[in-house]
């Protein structure tokens, strides 16, 4: 990869990073669901605009827009309501770093999807390292009591899921054009979170300006620009070198949480942050084989 690429995947990771602080600031006037649905529909009309100014064309086949559906609800309506629910009971920073477990939570669901990847031995190690180091990161909450804590990482740990199952759903894509797979995706997810917006959470109100920000933000930086940038380079870097991402976002969200928000962290949060991060390196294989080549 070019320095180029390099910069643009830490750029990636730490605009990323961002949406926890956005979600953070968005929670203090929206309910979570109202969260995501301004977000994606923010997102969406985002992505519509390069779409138009790009020329593209819609696809024809039915049952993509079916698939659309599914991938804009698993992948955006659920996850972008489940972390800003999340943060009503845990920092900002804390989120950022268990949604590093999307790539291992990936492993799980594809070593069981058809066709998908099996776990090999160093995926397998990752994985059970990762998982120790959320119990870690869990661990003041059991032992406090403390059952919205709890609730709250369950929250992100489903949110992981969500997007360990459309990244395995949407290898059925591949041949759609990545502009559309967002526009539409995104589009699909709005219509659904809506009026769920609306039944659940009641018409929004929104009287802060920073809020007015955060939803600009979140929707046309940390969606429109990060998955359009996102699904431009994949196809150039791939998606191993691609989720060296993961790695960007949770320090991003840490520092912003600190910085901006005066969030604390415990020491144990600490260490299960690089419990998690070790997890990450074993999942990479690429630490492995320096390792191995050095002591050949």
């Amino acid at each position: 990869m070019t320095l180029r690429d390099w910069l643009l995947i830490i750029l990636i990771g730490a605009i990323w990073g961002c949406s926890f602080l956005f979600n953070a600031i968005l929670i203090r006037e929206l309910g979570p669901i109202w969260v995501s649905a301004l977000r994606v529909t923010v997102g969406a009309l985002g992505c519509w605009a390069y779409f138009v100014a790009t020329r593209r064309s819609l696809p024809r086949e039915p049952v993509l827009y079916l698939q659309f559906l599914i991938l804009g609800v698993l992948n955006y309506a659920i996850p972008f309501a489940l972390f800003p629910l999340a943060e009503q009971d845990l920092p900002s920073g804390l989120v950022g770093v268990i949604n590093a477990l999307t790539p291992l939570m990936t492993v799980v669901v594809s070593h069981f999807w058809r066709g998908g990847e099996k776990a090999t031995i160093n995926k397998s190690m990752g994985v059970l390292v990762g998982f120790v180091g959320a119990a870690i990161l869990a661990s003041p909450s059991l032992s406090g009591g403390s059952s919205n804590q709890l609730w709250a990482i369950g929250a992100c740990l489903l949110a992981t899921l969500c997007y360990a199952f459309t990244l395995n759903y949407a290898r059925r894509l591949r041949s759609v054009d990545p502009t559309t797979i967002a526009a539409c995706s995104l589009t699909a997810a709005a219509i659904v979170s809506v009026p769920f917006g609306f039944i659940f959470e009641g018409i929004p109100v929104i009287t802060r300006i920073e809020t007015w920000g955060a939803l600009l933000g979140i929707g046309l930086l940390s969606s429109s620009f990060a998955f359009l940038l996102m699904y431009r380079m994949l196809p150039r870097v791939g998606a191993t070198n691609f989720s060296i991402n993961t790695f960007i976002t949770p320090i991003s969200a840490i520092l912003l949480g600190v910085l901006v928000l005066h969030e604390r962290f415990e020491t144990v949060h600490m260490i299960g942050m690089a419990v998690i991060f070790l997890g990450l390196l074993l999942l990479d294989g690429r630490v492995l084989k320096i390792g191995r080549r050095a002591t050949a």
